[in-house]
């Protein structure tokens, strides 16, 4: 990973026009060949990013990030203060806490929770940027990719996202449908889910598990 902390300008030129005017700020290049710009006021999220596969031509006092659309996002360096590089390593991916853990274990067990016909090809299926956490087939045989919450969150919408981006690539399993599966899933998650063509599916824990609910009922 490449640190760079700058007084830049940032102009983007795609399907929407962006500027943002000199000021100091991190520029963040990672191994995948993205490149966000961060401010110190935002928390996780950029300024601005450039999605791989995408390409870095450096030039004194300029960056071009260009992707395969030819969008294109140009910084104009005015002052460099830092330019650091790290080798991070291979990240071991997030560890899931354990209702997560049985969760995906239930629901590989027992595929059809997603729809009748449903079957489990492999848990843990990995891409270059992680494992998705089920890759099913359907009842007609078409390649299906879920990730598993807890709490269903447009974090993990983003997520499935790029796991369904990389899958899609694959001629041997295209076209690829997503599945966001979850105990929980918040409004947010679930609009932006479904605008993108993902399906949600709320899970029953304690059904799963075989466990009556405790509550009284009239029926």
């Amino acid at each position: 990973m490449r640190l760079v902390i700058a007084r830049c300008e940032v102009n983007y030129v795609g399907r929407l026009s962006a500027h943002l005017p000199a000021a100091t700020r991190l520029l963040m290049v990672k191994a995948d060949g993205s490149v966000s710009i961060h401010a110190d006021d935002r928390a996780y999220k950029p300024l601005n990013w450039m999605s791989p596969p995408c390409k870095l031509e450096e030039a004194p006092g300029v960056w071009r990030v260009v992707n395969k659309a030819g969008e294109e996002l140009r910084i104009t360096l005015e002052e460099v203060f830092q330019d650091t590089s790290y080798d991070l390593g291979v990240d071991p991916g997030l560890v899931k806490d354990g209702v997560e853990a049985h969760l995906q274990e239930l629901c590989a067990a027992s595929p059809t929770v997603f729809g009748d016909g449903h079957t489990l090809v492999r848990r843990e299926y990995m891409t270059a940027i992680g494992p998705v956490d089920l890759l099913c087939r359907d009842a007609a045989g078409a390649a299906v990719a879920v990730e598993i919450k807890r709490r269903g969150e447009i974090d993990g919408v983003e997520q499935l996202t790029r796991y369904l981006e990389l899958l899609n690539r694959d001629p041997l399993l295209a076209p690829v449908a997503g599945i966001f599966a979850a105990q929980e899933i918040k409004p947010q998650a679930r609009v932006l889910a479904e605008d993108r063509g993902i399906r949600c599916v709320v899970l029953d824990y304690n059904a799963m598990r075989g466990m009556k609910r405790d509550e009284l009922t009239l029926f």
